[in-house]
């Protein structure tokens, strides 16, 4: 490795000071959110992470074959994901989100319906856009009212899928396949006999019910990877330090010094205290390599239990502008969102339009060839936007995150661990651990918070890091 992705790693800066030193072990968002939580409270961080970049899931990188920096996946946020609100106030990159309460439905042929939020108490503010969308059906709008109305007043029994609950209440053909398969089911990114009844009904009463505040979309206007520019400085200005390039090997606990040391590659680190912010897949990678101890063969079950549902990203740049709408979701077809991100990111200063297809939850596309994918989306493409048929491609490229989310089946619940890990003076971090919230960015962010409160607890402070949920609105605030 090149002193260039070690920097800061001379001998006398490895020999950290004993006294409230955290290791973070991992730089996605998760990890981020931890380390900056921690720096916050006093504690002197290191945060590692293997690759050159952060972000984890949720970055950006140049693409040598269109010579762009795009996403590894199109990211989005709402109004209630009121913690990575927070991280990026911290980071101050909140000015750099693009928020837009419009959504879009187009059915193939062209013709849109728009939800969107008007002056009335939540939870009515959402109801005229229901009413009016052309895309269902008046049996369609009946059945979605009746099980909105139904996840509105009453929490529903846990342990059963969304599929099931569907069936059970009513819902057409049409508001499951233009709404729940849609909507729901991409925004959580598993069909609908892999989620779990619960999680839909969060994703309904924020996004839909809570307040029009909550459902707000915001997407960022520079490529992913520039939002967390300013971790290093941000933790260098209270005593931490950025470590890219560090692959960690293993993990070892000193007993008699009660400090932890962390192998990477060919150098070690040593700390008071540790965040463990992995991929599931990676956490159970490491796990071999930590020490024994009760509750690590625990761990190592639930996580094998977890699985993970991919999303792919048809990239496409047209030589001329092929809509006016900033996004889309596309009904009754493969791909189930358009960002136009050239209408909302600055850097985008090229004629024509460049636009990213979300393609979530389907092993079918992610199986298909580069070449296949790209041309059954912009065919699909066409269908919706009738300038597709006379642009001209200038590049295209195609990404497979086949990690991208891990699954909210039945009982996820019981499997997904807490903050406190099987070891001493050891947290666990990642958006698989337990945060209420299913694999979002929001829920990623939730579990750095959660474990750095965690960590202060067990010595003793109690100190508050997670940020508020958005408050309900209107007669939303009468419920439960």
């Amino acid at each position: 490795m090149t002193g260039a992705m070690h920097e800061g790693s001379s001998a006398a800066e490895q020999k950290l000071n004993a006294e409230n030193t955290v290791i973070v072990v991992g730089g996605g968002v998760a990890g981020i959110g931890a380390a900056c939580a921690l720096a916050d409270a006093g504690f002197r961080v290191t945060l590692v992470e293997r690759r050159g970049y952060l972000g984890g899931r949720a970055s950006s990188y140049f693409h040598p074959g269109t010579s762009e920096t795009i996403d590894n996946c199109q990211h989005v946020l709402f109004g209630c994901c009121t913690n990575l609100i927070d991280l990026y106030r911290k980071l101050g990159v909140e000015d750099r989100i693009f928020w837009d309460r419009r959504m879009t439905l187009i059915e193939p042929g062209g013709r849109r319906s728009v939800l969107e939020p008007v002056k009335l108490p939540a939870p009515l503010h959402g109801l005229p856009g229901i009413l009016r969308a052309r895309c269902f059906s008046v049996a369609d709008k009946a059945a979605l009212l009746w099980a909105m109305g139904q996840m509105m007043m009453r929490r529903q029994k846990t342990g059963i899928s969304l599929l099931a609950w569907l069936k059970a209440h009513g819902q057409t053909e049409g508001a499951r396949k233009r709404f729940w398969e849609l909507v729901i089911a991409s925004a959580l990114n598993a069909n609908l006999d892999q989620i779990e009844v619960g999680y839909a009904q969060k994703v309904i009463r924020e996004l839909f019910l809570n307040s029009a505040e909550a459902g707000e979309m915001g997407m960022s206007r520079v490529p992913l990877s520039d939002l967390y520019e300013g971790v290093r400085e941000y933790l260098e200005m209270r005593r931490g330090r950025l470590l890219t390039g560090y692959n960690v090997r293993a993990a070892a606990w000193d007993e008699s010094a009660r400090r932890w040391t962390v192998q990477c590659d060919e150098q070690k680190f040593e700390a008071e205290q540790m965040v463990l912010a992995l991929p599931f897949e990676a956490m159970a990678k490491l796990l071999p390599q930590m020490p024994e101890c009760e509750g690590a063969e625990e761990l190592r079950a639930r996580l094998k239990w977890l699985t993970h549902w991919p999303i792919c990203s048809v990239h496409l740049w047209f030589d001329r502008e092929i809509t006016e709408l900033d996004h889309a979701v596309l009904l009754d077809g493969d791909v189930h969102w358009m960002y136009h991100k050239s209408r909302w990111q600055p850097m985008r200063t090229d004629e024509g339009s460049y636009v990213e297809l979300v393609i979530s939850a389907s092993r079918e596309f992610a199986a298909l060839s580069r070449e296949e994918a790209i041309r059954r989306a912009t065919q699909q493409l066409g269908e919706y936007f009738p300038a597709v048929k006379t642009a001209r491609v200038v590049k295209s490229a195609l990404v497979k995150e086949v990690r991208a989310t891990f699954g909210v089946p039945p009982g996820i619940d019981a499997i997904r661990p807490g903050a406190i890990s099987p070891w001493p003076q050891c947290f666990l971090a990642g958006d698989w651990v337990q945060t209420g919230w299913p694999a979002t960015m929001e829920g990623a962010v939730r579990s750095g918070y959660l474990a750095a409160e965690a960590l202060c607890g067990s010595l003793g402070e109690t100190r508050k890091i997670l940020a508020a949920d958005l408050p309900s609105a209107g007669l939303m605030k009468l419920l439960p």
